[in-house]
């Protein structure tokens, strides 16, 4: 059952708020331990309980998600336009040229270069439709951050070859980030057979 005090509802709202994206609703069920008929008890509730909130819960036969309600559109369109009117911070501009001169890069490879979360700059960007992220092929639980045809419109450029020192920079980048995973992956094997 539920660990601690929460009750089914609250424990699905914080796995809903935690997720910040849809949930299979046999995934919930499963981590929470309850049989399907519960989890729609709990999923009613949760919805009632959300009801005035400027929340919503949105369901689909298999799927859940956490919203912001209709009638809270007005407040959050006047944010979203907020965030779309400012002009793009360092972070974000430093986020994108790591995108750009690697030509595509997951977060932890723009973590890696910037030094620090980039969670923030990625959200701004993506809103923004300056990058898109897609599956990475090498790793099917990451995503791999590209820059869109926004994005080149944006810079002025027309193909990701004509940001200046492109080539330099790329290939720089591309050897430390080598050279940095091939010591990361010593390091671990040194450490397995210790």
């Amino acid at each position: 059952m539920i660990q601690g005090m929460l009750t089914p509802p609250a424990a699905v709202l914080a796995l809903l708020f935690a997720s910040g994206a849809p949930l299979e609703k046999t995934r919930l069920a499963e981590l929470l331990e309850l049989k399907e008929a519960e989890l729609k008890i709990a999923l009613a509730a949760l919805s009632d309980s959300l009801a005035g909130s400027g929340m919503t819960l949105v369901e689909t036969e298999t799927e859940a998600e956490l919203r912001t309600a209709a009638e809270a559109s007005t407040i959050v369109k006047k944010f979203r336009e907020g965030e779309l009117t400012r002009d793009l911070g360092k972070a974000s501009i430093e986020t994108l040229a790591v995108i750009a001169y690697q030509e595509g890069a997951t977060r932890g490879e723009i973590d890696w270069v910037r030094g620090v979360n980039s969670s923030t700059s990625l959200r701004t960007l993506l809103i923004r439709g300056l990058i898109e992220g897609k599956e990475d092929a090498r790793d099917k639980r990451r995503i791999r951050y590209a820059l869109t045809t926004e994005a080149f419109a944006y810079l002025g450029l027309s193909r990701g070859s004509e940001l200046p020192r492109h080539e330099e920079l790329a290939s720089q980048t591309a050897v430390i980030i080598e050279t940095e995973k091939n010591a990361a992956e010593d390091a671990l094997e040194a450490s397995s057979l210790v």
